[in-house]
Protein backbone atom coordinates (compact mmCIF):
# COMPACT_ATOMS: atom_id res chain seq x y z
CA UNK A 1 0.00 0.00 0.00
CA UNK A 2 1.43 3.39 -1.06
CA UNK A 3 0.46 6.39 1.06
CA UNK A 4 1.33 9.97 0.17
CA UNK A 5 1.68 12.17 3.27
CA UNK A 6 1.12 15.75 2.06
CA UNK A 7 1.40 18.89 4.14
CA UNK A 8 -1.28 21.50 3.43
CA UNK A 9 -0.36 24.54 1.35
CA UNK A 10 0.40 28.05 2.61
CA UNK A 11 -1.84 30.11 4.92
CA UNK A 12 -1.47 33.70 6.11
CA UNK A 13 -0.15 32.40 9.43
CA UNK A 14 2.43 30.24 7.67
CA UNK A 15 3.68 33.30 5.80
CA UNK A 16 4.26 35.04 9.15
CA UNK A 17 5.97 31.85 10.46
CA UNK A 18 3.48 31.83 13.34
CA UNK A 19 2.42 28.88 15.49
CA UNK A 20 -0.81 27.88 13.75
CA UNK A 21 -2.46 24.81 15.21
CA UNK A 22 -6.07 25.13 16.34
CA UNK A 23 -6.67 28.32 14.31
CA UNK A 24 -8.85 27.21 11.42
CA UNK A 25 -7.21 29.22 8.64
CA UNK A 26 -7.94 28.85 4.95
CA UNK A 27 -5.23 28.87 2.29
CA UNK A 28 -4.00 32.26 1.17
CA UNK A 29 -3.81 33.16 -2.53
CA UNK A 30 -0.13 32.18 -2.59
CA UNK A 31 -1.06 28.78 -1.17
CA UNK A 32 -3.61 28.13 -3.91
CA UNK A 33 -1.12 29.21 -6.59
CA UNK A 34 1.56 26.91 -5.17
CA UNK A 35 -0.69 23.88 -5.63
CA UNK A 36 -1.43 24.86 -9.24
CA UNK A 37 2.30 24.78 -9.96
CA UNK A 38 2.88 21.32 -8.48
CA UNK A 39 1.97 17.83 -9.71
CA UNK A 40 0.90 15.11 -7.28
CA UNK A 41 0.49 11.35 -7.80
CA UNK A 42 -2.95 9.97 -8.61
CA UNK A 43 -4.59 8.08 -5.75
CA UNK A 44 -7.76 6.09 -5.13
CA UNK A 45 -8.83 7.69 -1.84
CA UNK A 46 -7.97 10.81 0.16
CA UNK A 47 -7.94 11.30 3.94
CA UNK A 48 -7.61 14.72 5.57
CA UNK A 49 -7.43 16.51 8.88
CA UNK A 50 -10.68 18.37 9.71
CA UNK A 51 -8.97 21.77 9.36
CA UNK A 52 -9.98 24.03 6.45
CA UNK A 53 -6.42 24.37 5.16
CA UNK A 54 -6.12 20.60 4.72
CA UNK A 55 -9.56 20.08 3.20
CA UNK A 56 -9.00 22.98 0.79
CA UNK A 57 -5.57 21.61 -0.19
CA UNK A 58 -7.07 18.18 -0.84
CA UNK A 59 -9.82 19.72 -2.98
CA UNK A 60 -7.23 21.63 -5.04
CA UNK A 61 -5.04 18.55 -5.61
CA UNK A 62 -7.80 15.95 -5.95
CA UNK A 63 -10.94 17.85 -7.06
CA UNK A 64 -12.80 14.66 -7.96
CA UNK A 65 -12.18 12.89 -4.64
CA UNK A 66 -14.35 13.55 -1.58
CA UNK A 67 -11.98 13.40 1.40
CA UNK A 68 -12.58 11.20 4.43
CA UNK A 69 -11.95 13.33 7.53
CA UNK A 70 -10.13 11.93 10.57
CA UNK A 71 -10.25 14.28 13.56
CA UNK A 72 -7.14 12.78 15.22
CA UNK A 73 -4.97 14.05 12.36
CA UNK A 74 -5.47 17.74 13.25
CA UNK A 75 -2.48 19.90 14.18
CA UNK A 76 -1.37 20.46 17.78
CA UNK A 77 -3.13 23.11 19.88
CA UNK A 78 -0.35 25.58 20.72
CA UNK A 79 -2.34 27.20 23.54
CA UNK A 80 -0.89 30.55 24.66
CA UNK A 81 1.59 30.48 21.75
CA UNK A 82 -1.16 30.09 19.12
CA UNK A 83 -0.92 32.68 16.36
CA UNK A 84 2.35 34.16 17.62
CA UNK A 85 5.81 34.11 16.05
CA UNK A 86 9.23 33.43 17.52
CA UNK A 87 9.98 37.16 17.42
CA UNK A 88 6.83 37.87 19.42
CA UNK A 89 7.61 35.13 21.95
CA UNK A 90 11.39 35.21 22.34
CA UNK A 91 11.33 37.41 25.47
CA UNK A 92 8.60 35.31 27.09
CA UNK A 93 9.97 33.29 30.06
CA UNK A 94 7.40 30.53 29.64
CA UNK A 95 8.32 30.20 25.99
CA UNK A 96 12.03 30.06 26.81
CA UNK A 97 11.34 27.27 29.30
CA UNK A 98 9.41 25.38 26.62
CA UNK A 99 12.34 25.81 24.20
CA UNK A 100 14.83 24.63 26.85
CA UNK A 101 12.84 21.40 27.25
CA UNK A 102 13.08 20.81 23.47
CA UNK A 103 9.35 21.35 23.09
CA UNK A 104 8.52 18.18 25.02
CA UNK A 105 6.46 19.81 27.77
CA UNK A 106 2.80 20.84 27.29
CA UNK A 107 2.06 24.15 25.62
CA UNK A 108 0.66 26.54 28.29
CA UNK A 109 -3.11 26.32 27.93
CA UNK A 110 -2.64 23.96 25.01
CA UNK A 111 -1.86 20.36 24.18
CA UNK A 112 0.79 18.07 25.62
CA UNK A 113 3.31 17.40 22.84
CA UNK A 114 3.63 13.68 23.61
CA UNK A 115 -0.16 13.24 23.69
CA UNK A 116 -0.37 15.08 20.36
CA UNK A 117 2.11 12.67 18.79
CA UNK A 118 0.21 9.64 20.13
CA UNK A 119 -3.02 11.09 18.76
CA UNK A 120 -1.49 11.48 15.29
CA UNK A 121 -0.25 7.89 15.36
CA UNK A 122 -3.77 6.73 16.24
CA UNK A 123 -5.11 8.81 13.34
CA UNK A 124 -2.63 7.22 10.95
CA UNK A 125 -3.65 3.76 12.14
CA UNK A 126 -7.27 4.67 11.44
CA UNK A 127 -6.35 5.87 7.93
CA UNK A 128 -4.38 2.70 7.12
CA UNK A 129 -7.34 0.60 8.29
CA UNK A 130 -9.73 2.74 6.22
CA UNK A 131 -7.62 2.14 3.09
CA UNK A 132 -7.11 -1.55 3.85
CA UNK A 133 -10.82 -2.26 4.34
CA UNK A 134 -11.47 -0.82 0.89
CA UNK A 135 -8.57 -2.72 -0.76
CA UNK A 136 -6.86 0.55 -1.65
CA UNK A 137 -3.33 0.31 -3.04
CA UNK A 138 -2.67 4.07 -3.17
CA UNK A 139 -4.04 6.79 -0.91
CA UNK A 140 -3.21 10.34 0.11
CA UNK A 141 -3.30 11.92 3.54
CA UNK A 142 -3.46 15.73 3.44
CA UNK A 143 -2.49 16.82 6.92
CA UNK A 144 -0.16 19.12 8.90
CA UNK A 145 3.60 19.32 9.19
CA UNK A 146 3.50 18.27 12.83
CA UNK A 147 1.21 15.37 12.01
CA UNK A 148 3.60 14.05 9.37
CA UNK A 149 6.55 14.39 11.74
CA UNK A 150 4.72 12.51 14.50
CA UNK A 151 3.73 9.64 12.17
CA UNK A 152 7.20 9.19 10.70
CA UNK A 153 8.96 9.53 14.05
CA UNK A 154 6.86 6.58 15.24
CA UNK A 155 6.85 4.37 12.16
CA UNK A 156 9.64 5.23 9.68
CA UNK A 157 12.63 2.91 9.45
CA UNK A 158 15.45 3.64 10.00
CA UNK A 159 14.31 5.70 12.98
CA UNK A 160 14.85 9.46 12.99
CA UNK A 161 13.83 12.09 15.50
CA UNK A 162 10.69 14.22 15.17
CA UNK A 163 12.17 17.32 13.50
CA UNK A 164 14.11 15.31 10.92
CA UNK A 165 10.83 14.81 9.03
CA UNK A 166 9.95 18.51 8.70
CA UNK A 167 8.59 19.49 5.27
CA UNK A 168 7.50 22.76 3.68
CA UNK A 169 3.93 23.59 2.66
CA UNK A 170 2.72 21.45 -0.24
CA UNK A 171 5.53 18.93 0.24
CA UNK A 172 5.50 15.49 1.81
CA UNK A 173 6.65 11.88 1.63
CA UNK A 174 5.65 8.70 -0.14
CA UNK A 175 5.64 5.73 2.21
CA UNK A 176 4.80 2.06 1.77
CA UNK A 177 2.93 -0.12 4.23
CA UNK A 178 3.22 -3.92 4.18
CA UNK A 179 -0.46 -4.68 4.81
CA UNK A 180 0.10 -8.33 5.64
CA UNK A 181 2.64 -7.51 8.34
CA UNK A 182 0.66 -4.49 9.56
CA UNK A 183 -2.53 -6.44 10.16
CA UNK A 184 -1.06 -9.70 11.52
CA UNK A 185 -2.99 -10.43 14.71
CA UNK A 186 0.16 -11.11 16.68
CA UNK A 187 2.03 -7.98 15.64
CA UNK A 188 2.55 -5.33 18.31
CA UNK A 189 2.16 -1.66 17.46
CA UNK A 190 5.85 -1.16 18.28
CA UNK A 191 6.75 -3.63 15.52
CA UNK A 192 4.79 -1.82 12.83
CA UNK A 193 6.75 0.36 10.45
CA UNK A 194 6.59 2.13 7.10
CA UNK A 195 9.22 2.35 4.38
CA UNK A 196 9.90 5.89 3.19
CA UNK A 197 10.38 5.87 -0.59
CA UNK A 198 11.09 9.57 -1.07
CA UNK A 199 9.89 13.16 -0.81
CA UNK A 200 7.16 14.74 -2.90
Amino acid sequence: MKIYLIRHSITAGNKRRAYIGSTNEELCEEGVELLKQRTYPEVQLVVTSPMKRCIQTAQCIYPNKKPYVIDKLRECDFGAFEGLTYEELKENEVYQEWISKEGKIPFPGGEDQMEFRERCVDGFNEAVTYFYNRTISSGAMVVHGGTIMAILEAYARPREEFYYWKVENGEGYMVEVDEKAWFEKEVLQGNRYVTVRGKL
